[in-house]
């Protein structure tokens, strides 16, 4: 009589906090890791899988994506978590907010949440979660409310004080949908930062209370506002150096400051800095950690500012910017140095007819954002290993650290009794980006061209194949991921 229902044999398991990859067999039953040590008894097993010599890496806890912003949310849902299956991402939590773009309506988190919820039911391939952005001043009395809905990470976005999604807003309450006599601004920005601080301090949320965090995009938007005049009416700078230009590096520098002394201010312990882009921003977000010992900053990175900078084409573009390749070898050095926690894809899909203007080569009339999450393990992989960066290392990075700091219980790591949600990947590859050959619905990619060194071949959500043989398996059976801890 067989003890598990899956065996996986001949593969080099990588464990976050191992010295490096270990030649066990994975055992799987009821969607957990049941056994991973050498020499399981396949006669045990219901399935056997020969892997091959390939390697196990977690499934990919995708801390970072942006479902539902140019498409609508069901379908968002249902062919870009394909593009997750497809790269070994098993868990994406994307962002959400009121106001223009995602759903275009604003109001109360207790009527708008639900429907997003509904709206990504049984649709997607891959586990999912949500951070929310409180944009009114009446979301942050909800915020117990959607920490009681799974929602414990939260966002504020503080380059929207006089800045659209991609560029001037010239009605910011219109863009956000204030009501009259409100503003999105530091204020808002302390307000926010007390009621999630006080929620943590409420008994009935202790046990997770280190899990309740606020995550930063750091962009200033005075600086930005004076920056893209200059560059505009300059006019010797075009495509993406152009854009980055405009939204420059101390920029990211500024905001990283001010938002460092308002969790100062208002006693919140628990920041995560979002995806820095270059030397001047990692410089000041290890500065305010000297300056602020006692506050649990983590520092973000993504996987598109590591691969690709601002030769790109324009639909490279997206916030912050790509930047100089100075800038993406100053992020690796302080990858290699343990200065990033964790690795993202900020994964948009933008179709083609939405992204570009007229003319489509004005980089400040396309739209930002673009898709990775196909290129994030795999890309990580590729450069990672060129440059000394562990496969242990990596699985840290994509997989434990981001599903430690936000609460996604028993996922991460490939750990007896946790969720079997793995990758197996061929490193004996090579091959070039073709953006025709991603599931994502996005027909172009910044990444194009750029030779991989590394693929995933299989992708296994609690033990089921999702993704196998350069095709999605199965139906969806993504679920919720409900972070409460209850």
């Amino acid at each position: 009589m067989s003890h598990f229902d899956l065996l996986i044999t001949n593969v080099r398991v990588v464990r976050a906090g191992k010295d490096a990859p270990e030649l066990l067999d994975v055992a799987i039953q009821g969607g957990k890791f049941a056994a991973i040590e050498a020499g399981i008894d396949p006669s045990l097993a219901t399935e056997v899988v020969d892997a091959g010599g390939k390697h196990l890496f977690p499934g990919v806890v995708d801390g970072h994506q942006h479902w539902g912003i140019y498409n609508p949310l069901s379908e968002d849902a249902e062919i870009e978590s394909k593009a997750n299956a497809q790269g070994g991402v098993t868990t994406g939590i994307t962002y959400m907010r009121t106001g223009a773009y995602y759903m275009n309506k604003s109001g109360s988190y207790e009527d708008f949440y639900p429907e997003v919820l509904s709206a990504v039911e049984s649709r997607s391939y891959s586990d999912y979660g949500f951070h929310v952005a409180p944009i009114l001043r009446d979301h942050i009395d909800e915020i117990p409310y959607l920490i009681d809905a799974g929602v414990p990470s939260f966002k504020v976005f503080m380059f929207y004080g006089s800045h659209g999604l991609h560029g001037g807003a010239n009605d910011q309450g219109k863009f956000l949908m204030l009501p009259e006599g409100e503003s999105y601004d530091f204020a808002h920005f302390e307000f926010v930062m007390r009621g999630i601080q006080k929620a943590r301090l409420d008994p009935k949320y202790a046990d997770i209370a280190d899990q309740i965090s606020l995550s930063m995009h750091c962009e200033t938007a005075e600086i930005m506002r004076a920056y893209t005049k200059l560059v505009q009416e300059d006019g010797s700078l075009s495509g993406l150096e152009a854009y980055s230009a405009s939204r420059p590096p101390h920029s990211e520098g500024l905001a990283i400051t001010i938002a460092a002394y308002l969790a100062y201010e208002t006693e919140l312990p628990n920041i995560n800095l979002l995806h820095l882009t270059s030397k001047k921003a990692i410089e000041a977000a290890m500065l305010m950690q000297q300056t602020f010992p006692h506050i649990s900053f983590r520092r973000e990175v993504t996987v598109g500012h590591l691969l690709a900078d601002f030769n790109s084409p324009i639909g490279g573009k997206v916030n912050p910017p790509l930047r100089s390749r100075d800038d993406v070898e100053a992020l690796w050095e302080h990858v290699l140095a343990g200065n990033f926690d964790w690795v993202v894809s900020d994964h948009a899909c933008c179709k083609e007819e939405a992204k570009f203007g007229d003319p489509k080569e004005d980089v400040f009339l396309a739209k930002s954002g673009f898709g990775g999450a196909e290129y994030l393990l795999a890309g990580m992989i590729s450069e990672g290993r060129k440059r000394g960066l562990s496969y242990n290392r990596i699985a840290e990075l994509v997989s434990r650290n981001p599903a430690d700091r936000y609460g996604v219980a028993g996922k991460g790591d490939v750990v007896v009794g946790y969720d079997a949600d793995f990758a197996l990947v061929d490193d004996d590859v090579s091959y070039v980006v073709r953006a025709e050959e991603s599931m994502s619905a996005q027909e172009y990619t910044p990444f194009e061209g750029h030779e991989l060194t590394a693929r995933v071949t299989n992708t296994y959500l609690r033990g089921q194949a999702i993704f196998a043989d350069g095709a999605v398996v199965g139906a969806p059976s993504g679920q919720y991921v409900n972070r409460s801890g209850r």
